[in-house]
């Protein structure tokens, strides 16, 4: 025979009133749970669900600008979100910078860098509010550009050679251009005076449109320009291109050598651009940036339009980019120090 258990009224009101509480905590648990995974899914699909800014800390015009409305166009067609362009230029693109370090990491804020800005203003800037390392995490590369050494026809200057041997000869007299202090055109000439043993002296304009000017009204001899600026004075035959500045020849000029290949084998100087958002920004939505970026960046249209601007496609992950700032850092940094170079 089978003996039931007899519980006295308390008893059963303790016992029900136990299995009801765990009961009623496994229920609250799985819902907690399907909430936690239903919103994380949802915001992974929503991004954007608003308009993201792209910070360019330049100037509209150059090939920040272009390549940044590039890629906003080619981003806002595939989020069916609009990317807006934001120019915020001054001091050498650190106000910019300092406005995408200070924005939400929430995706919403993105910033073209390069390799002045990235790269040679920390070294530049000892008293900067932000730090590249700390207040960025880097998304995409989008091209490199090198520049072209270019002289005024009228001068003897036809080879890098011939620039050594005339500053050797007269240290200190012979002349170049940049678009100004810190710029990757200044440093050019640093690192070939660095590299040559030799001394030039080195006259700062406010941009390379005014610079071009001069040099072909032969009031400077030479410079080292960007390659779509210069290009078309090349051709005119109004500027000479001497050699250019990356370890390879440019495909718009096969016949102009590279530094290195001028006497100079260290010698590599090049503006490397890509995307880069404030650290915090959820992974989810860093992959979604990425992703989007290197659909872009293999269309035709966006090589055909990086090459005109004299520039090289680039495609890398994000640890690939932090390598190259790094690398590009100590580099220009040991230079800077080195060469005892100062914003003004």
């Amino acid at each position: 025979m089978i003996r039931r258990m007899r519980f006295a009224p308390d008893q059963w009101s303790y016992w029900y009133a136990l299995r009801l509480f765990f009961v009623t905590l496994l229920l609250i648990s799985e819902t907690l749970l399907l909430s936690c995974a239903f919103v994380t899914h949802a915001q992974a699909q929503a991004y954007p669900a608003k308009p993201v800014r792209l910070i360019v800390p330049f100037p509209p015009s150059g090939g920040n600008d272009v390549f940044a409305r590039l890629l906003a166009q080619k981003l806002s067609e595939a989020w069916k979100q609009q990317v807006l362009v934001e120019n915020r230029p001054g001091a050498g693109g650190n106000i910019g910078t300092e406005l995408a370090a200070r924005a939400a990491p929430d995706g919403y804020t993105l910033l073209l860098g390069h390799t002045g800005t990235l790269a040679i203003n920390p070294s530049l800037y000892p008293k900067l509010s932000y730090d590249i390392q700390r207040d960025f995490v880097p998304i995409s590369l989008l091209a490199s550009a090198p520049l072209v050494l270019v002289a005024h026809p009228g001068t003897s200057i036809r080879s890098v050679g011939d620039i050594v041997a005339l500053a050797k000869a007269r240290p200190g007299e012979l002349n170049y251009a940049s678009s100004g202090n810190g710029t990757g055109s200044h440093l050019s000439g640093e690192l070939l005076q660095y590299l040559g043993g030799i001394r030039l002296t080195h006259v700062p304009y406010k941009g390379t449109s005014p610079a071009i000017t001069d040099l072909i009204g032969g009031q400077v001899p030479m410079m080292f320009s960007v390659l779509s600026t210069a290009l078309p004075q090349i051709r005119a035959g109004k500027l000479r291109a001497v050699a250019v500045t990356g370890t390879q020849r440019m495909p718009q000029l096969p016949n102009v050598p590279t530094v290195a290949e001028s006497g100079l084998a260290e010698f590599e100087s090049t503006l490397a651009y890509g995307i880069l958002a404030p650290r915090g920004t959820p992974e989810t939505v860093l992959q979604e940036i990425h992703k989007q970026i290197a659909q872009a960046a293999a269309t035709r249209e966006f090589r055909e339009r990086i090459d005109f601007e004299g520039a090289v496609p680039l495609r890398g992950t994000p640890a690939e980019f932090a390598a190259l700032i790094r690398a590009q850092t100590e580099k220009w940094g040991k230079l800077i120090k080195t060469s005892a170079i100062k914003p003004e």
